[in-house]
């Protein structure tokens, strides 16, 4: 660790200590705040994981029922039962601040109620419980998204803030220390200095009399 270069004055000294205090308190800040992120980044993580076990078992629960619409009905039936959206739906794209961290929002627009857009005489079962099953799964697809790349931009930012808190730890602070003892040093041993050749000083001058 580089040692600060100083001048050995009263007034640096200050100005040292001055600067110490500000990273002790930055230290505090910045050290309160990566952990509130963390504890949060932890309730993120917890979300993350509902969400994905909900979604995995929504799409295989879709997709085996889609496999069975194939068994017994034509890939032509399909298509043109599925031609049309069963309703519309748009994705607005927005942030939002989480400690001062510009997280991603999103929200999925769309029409109260479900409709299949086919009709029910040339189709199967097995299709109507696909459709349905893909249209309960996108809203969570749409949360999964926001809260998983919200739990990137917590880790990013945690990660430089561990890094700052550990930089003003091990780093700063003790140069800071090491400066103000250092100086502290230099001038009591100035003041000895001083002390003794005024003793001296004062001695040559009592012998003259």
């Amino acid at each position: 660790m580089a040692a600060l270069q100083v001048k050995p004055t009263r007034m640096e000294l200050s100005n040292l200590k001055k600067k110490r205090k500000v990273a002790v308190r930055g230290h505090k800040l910045m050290k309160d705040k990566r952990d509130e992120m963390v504890r949060r980044f932890i309730i993120f993580v917890r979300r993350n994981r509902e969400l994905r076990e909900q979604v995995e078992q929504k799409l295989a629960a879709a997709m085996q029922a889609f496999v069975l619409a194939r068994a017994t009905m034509s890939s032509e039936a399909i298509e043109e039962a599925l031609s049309c959206p069963a309703r519309p739906a748009t994705v607005s794209v927005g942030t939002r601040q989480v400690l001062s961290i510009s997280v991603p929002k999103l929200s999925l627009d769309t029409t109260e109620g479900f409709d299949y857009p086919y009709g029910f005489m040339t189709t199967s079962s097995e299709l109507d419980e696909a459709v349905q099953a893909f249209a309960e799964v996108l809203p969570l697809l749409i949360e999964l998204a926001e809260v998983e790349k919200t739990c990137n931009r917590l880790a990013d930012e945690i990660e430089k803030t561990r890094r700052r808190v550990n930089a003003l730890e091990y780093v700063m602070i003790p140069q800071f220390d090491e400066a103000i003892r250092t100086i502290t040093m230099k001038l009591d041993e100035n003041e000895r200095g001083n002390l003794t050749r005024l003793m001296k000083t004062k001695d040559m001058i009592a012998s003259r009399e």
